[in-house]
């Protein structure tokens, strides 16, 4: 009794089956009577450009040209230091003072030099008197002012020199110390040296100034997305540190070189940063709105998934339907860009696919 109520339950639903779906060949046909009508739409296949989003990772970096080491004209040693790491230093403070043996000879030099320009003054002063009474010749006169203007170019070297370096010409040799000035307004980044230190390398830096009122944002582009982004296109950028608050800028420039190891291009902006919220090195993200080429772009809900394929329906004649493999593209939002398998103006089931999918 049992197993025939049960063949009798599954005759019914065969049967029921039949109603809701009829196969043709390759089609299904969905009957006038079938429920199944009153649960699937169908549309046209629209072609469209949408505008995608490229989103890339990008970091913050200091300005080249505004990130100066403070190097030591001359040797000596530290006798001062007046700031430390992450002081703000405006152009022109004193940053450190250095007792100089080199200093001090060139005090020396600018003081003989202005003794040797006095000395060839007097002589031309005594070669004109001496003229004017008789008792030399001309050629004296013209030797010494020769001499005198030898001498005034030596004095002028050496006392601009000493203006070179901070001093006043006519510093005494013992007062002499050399004063080292910030190059730049900004905040002390790096400090190699300390009171005591002496200095014999003029090519190491003491200290290192970067002024962070204005930073570069880089976006790492992917070589395959280069051709979208050009000099003045729009960006987002988003810091992580910040999610709250956007940035929005323009590209300024782009680098010349696709870099080996990530086959990502330097894509920078300058943005400015008075508030020195953005730091070197803090990670963020950068959007793009890139085009691309018109192709059927179709609902989320129009897609069917079966086993690692995609399929569509599309309606080959008035309720009947015929499955179709396609390839997808990018999304945007709830729109869904068809790079194969689908054309634009046809026919295809939006919602209540997968009552389809056998």
């Amino acid at each position: 009794m049992l197993a025939a109520t049960a063949m009798l339950a599954l005759a019914v639903a065969a049967e029921a089956a039949q109603d809701m779906l009829v196969r043709k060949g390759d089609a299904l046909f969905v009957p006038e009577s079938s429920p199944l009508r009153s649960r699937i739409a169908v549309d046209t296949v629209k072609t469209a450009g949408l505008p995608h989003e490229l989103s890339v990772p990008a970091v913050v970096e200091a300005d080249p040209a505004s990130s100066l080491q403070v190097l030591a004209p001359l040797s000596g040693t530290v006798v001062e230091l007046k700031v430390k790491v992450g002081d703000t230093v405006r152009k022109g403070q004193v940053l450190a003072v250095l007792r100089s043996s080199d200093l001090m000879l060139a005090v020396s030099d600018a003081a003989k030099a202005r003794d040797q320009r006095a000395l060839a003054q007097k002589t031309l002063e005594r070669a004109r008197q001496v003229l004017a009474a008789g008792g030399s010749a001309e050629k004296d006169v013209e030797t010494a002012q020769s001499q005198l203007a030898q001498a005034q170019a030596e004095q002028d070297r050496a006392e601009g020199r000493l203006r070179a370096l901070g001093l006043v010409p006519g510093t005494e040799p013992r007062q002499a110390q050399l004063v080292v000035q910030a190059p730049t307004s900004g905040s002390v980044n790096s400090l190699s040296v300390g009171v005591g230190s002496v200095i014999n390398d003029l090519t190491a830096p003491l200290m290192s100034i970067v002024n962070l009122d204005a930073v570069y944002l880089t976006a790492l582009v992917p070589e395959a997305w280069l051709a979208q982004i050009k000099v003045g296109a729009p960006l987002l950028a988003t810091v992580n540190a910040f999610p709250d608050q956007p940035i929005k800028a323009t590209v300024q420039s782009i680098a010349s070189v696709v870099e080996a190891d990530t086959r990502r291009t330097r894509v920078r902006t300058r943005v400015p940063n008075a508030d020195g919220r953005l730091r070197p090195n803090m990670f963020a993200t950068a959007k793009f709105a890139v085009s691309q080429p018109v192709q059927p772009v179709v609902p989320q809900s129009a897609l069917v998934m079966n086993n690692d394929q995609v399929l569509v329906f599309i309606e080959s004649a008035p309720w009947t339907f015929k499955s179709r493999v396609v390839l997808l593209g990018s999304e945007d939002g709830n729109q869904v860009r068809v790079r194969s398998g689908l054309n634009g103006g046809e026919r295809i089931v939006v919602r209540g696919g997968v009552l389809l999918n056998d």
